[in-house]
């Protein structure tokens, strides 16, 4: 089959599109036809090395966590899904190594859902590492309907998730994000705010008595700003602050779980969630989807398509 690998840490110009052999189907696992890969930030920093001290890796490897295609096998007692299925799913292994960035990907049960519907197979590849994300940040810090959340970089992959799905959960959203991408916040239920310097007090003017929760999913030092804005210091998550437990804040790594993708599933077929994908690239041109993706200006999601 055909895979986009790479053999040491570097940057996109490390990737090849290559022949590989075809993924074993083990116990609980499913062999998926891929249709389309999400690609994530966190795709090109495993690749430079970043996550080395936390991540075993085994070359030659195949990047990519998000998937949505056709179950074409199914592994030895596996009964949750037969051949002909849609899934989508956030296929992350004990290792990094057999990724999704290929035509074929072996993916454990645990990791997977049924594909939603409604969506496109690209559009569906987009949801799984950052839907996961955004809602695993909302229920770590316990948010309820009525409640007033900030979402630091609300516009992003993971923002423009977490945002559908706060207002779907009945939550007041404030989202800081460049003027360019107001109107957009706005369409997507938030109310949008500036980032940068003053941004505690351009906060505090849209919501006097203080915030519920704040949920960085960009870095850049704001775990403070948002520990100065919510009424309870411990109701702050960040994705991008290493630091963030150390400084009194939840650090979150997502984790695949099936009914966690069900309910993002849910909430697409309902209407309530819908993913803007800005880029549709060949598999071939990851090391473009890269580029695209580190340039932090992607408003939305960038997927490959195979």
């Amino acid at each position: 089959m055909k895979a986009i690998t790479y053999s040491a840490y570097g940057t996109a110009d490390a990737l090849e599109l290559v022949d590989v052999p075809e993924p074993k189907v083990g116990p609980g696992e499913v062999l998926v036809r891929v249709k389309a890969a999400g690609v994530n930030p966190v795709d090109w920093k495993l690749a430079a090395g970043y996550l080395d001290p936390i991540l075993e890796v085994r070359y030659p490897v195949i990047p990519g966590w998000d998937v949505a295609g056709v179950v074409e096998a199914v592994g030895a007692d596996t009964f949750d899904y037969a051949v002909g299925d849609e899934v989508y799913g956030y296929v992350r292994k004990e290792w990094v190594e057999l990724g999704t960035y290929a035509e074929l990907v072996s993916a454990p049960v645990r990791t997977l859902a049924r594909k939603p519907r409604s969506l496109t197979f690209e559009q569906a590849a987009g949801i799984p590492l950052a839907g996961l994300t955004a809602y695993q940040s909302l229920t770590r810090v316990g948010l309820k309907a009525g409640e007033t959340v900030l979402i630091h970089s609300a516009a992003g992959g993971t923002g423009s998730l977490g945002v559908q799905i706060a207002v779907a959960l009945g939550l007041r959203v404030i989202g800081t994000a460049g003027a360019h991408n107001h109107d957009y916040l706005r369409s997507l239920g938030a109310e949008p705010v500036l980032y940068g310097e003053g941004l505690a007090d351009r906060v505090r003017e849209l919501a006097p008595e203080g915030i519920d929760a704040g949920l960085d999913f960009y870095g850049d030092g704001v775990v403070e700003t948002l520990q100065s804005l919510v009424k309870e210091r411990a109701r702050v998550v960040s994705i991008a602050d290493y630091e963030a437990a150390a400084k009194g804040a939840h650090q979150l790594w997502v984790r695949p779980d099936t009914t966690d993708l069900t309910f993002l599933a849910k909430l697409a077929e309902e209407g309530a969630l819908t993913v803007n994908v800005e880029h549709a690239l060949p598999l071939a041109e990851a090391a473009k989807a890269w580029e695209l993706s580190a340039s932090g200006r992607t408003r939305g999601k960038i997927v490959l398509t195979v």
